[in-house]
């Protein structure tokens, strides 16, 4: 799934306050290099040719020293670059808030049915421990990033689509709905409209955040979600309980099943669990036992030297 991961085609858009458009095209056009755009100043063509834009958005608490940063399609490359530009943007002033939001869209010519299916029924069971790992405010569950649709998931079961146009008929409820950038359904964590209008899966569950390495952990766990999905022969949709007192262990398990595993994701782990209450090595807690005692177990794929760090 690493391998799968890396592969994939992604990208982001970044909603920030306390800078003006022009300062934050600046500090894109200071990192990414090649042109700012003379017909639009606010869309910058880089060194390779691609654009990036700052774009008005409405929702955002100061609508004049405000902006969101829409990329190009980016590849796994391209991590490093997106770090430099967030940092870049700090340094302009930028800063997040109660009205920001980081969207992640993924590559959707991937997937068939059965790798959307997968990925919402996956997304569905872990729904609550995923937002509680991402703090995801009430506000935003109740409007912009709603939870899985049930009716959604309960269509799927029924019907279990075999082709794309099957499941847009149950994501919409209807076979004859023709998708808008602006239709309602989009207001969801995973957001499928925009797959079929613009060919992208869309996750809006990310607070909005100028720390380079949480958005840099955001973008590999939407990459390793969608990996899993395109790799994973079936799924289960059933909705896991969340408890508080083990959500560190029970999340950093679900990551180390989507192959975040080891250093090259120690840090992805890390800002991914820190919200979490318990200890993401030890499930009840460690407890002290003779030397001679076995060692603790430790989930499938998983070091316990690595999960002491991570913890």
């Amino acid at each position: 799934m690493t391998t799968t991961m890396k592969m994939l085609r992604f990208g982001i858009e970044i909603e920030t306050v306390g800078a003006t458009k022009d300062a934050l095209t600046q500090a894109v056009h200071s990192i990414v290099g090649g042109a700012i755009d003379t017909y639009s100043r606010w869309r910058v063509i880089d060194a390779t040719g691609r654009t990036w834009q700052v774009v008005h958005d409405g929702s955002l608490s100061d609508s004049t020293n405000s902006g969101e940063i829409v990329s190009p399609i980016l590849g796994y490359d391209d991590l490093e670059t997106l770090q430099k530009i967030i940092r870049a943007v700090r340094a302009a002033g930028g800063r997040a808030d109660h009205s920001t939001g980081i969207h992640i869209h993924v590559d959707g010519s991937r997937f068939n049915a059965k790798g959307i299916t997968n990925l919402v029924k996956f997304l569905h069971k872990q729904e609550r421990l995923l937002e509680h790992a991402l703090g995801v405010s009430e506000s935003r569950l109740d409007r912009y990033c709603r939870p899985i649709d049930a009716d959604f998931i309960q269509r799927l079961e029924t019907q279990r689509p075999t082709t794309l146009e099957g499941v847009r008929g149950a994501w919409y409820g209807a076979q004859d709905v023709h998708p808008t950038r602006y239709h309602h359904s989009r207001y969801h964590g995973l957001n499928l409209n925009s797959l079929f209008f613009r060919g992208s899966i869309e996750f809006r569950y990310f607070n909005g955040t100028l720390h380079a390495g949480e958005v840099k952990a955001y973008v590999q766990l939407v990459l390793a979600l969608a990996a899993n999905a395109i790799s994973s022969k079936v799924a289960s949709s059933k909705r896991r309980e969340f408890n508080p007192a083990t959500a560190k262990y029970d999340f950093r398990v679900v990551m180390l099943r989507l192959g975040l595993i080891g250093d090259e994701f120690k840090t992805a782990r890390l800002h991914l669990t820190k919200k979490l209450a318990g200890s993401a090595a030890w499930k009840r807690g460690r407890r002290d036992r003779p030397a001679t005692a076995a060692a603790p177990s430790v989930p499938a794929g998983d070091g316990s030297d690595d999960a002491r760090a991570a913890a």
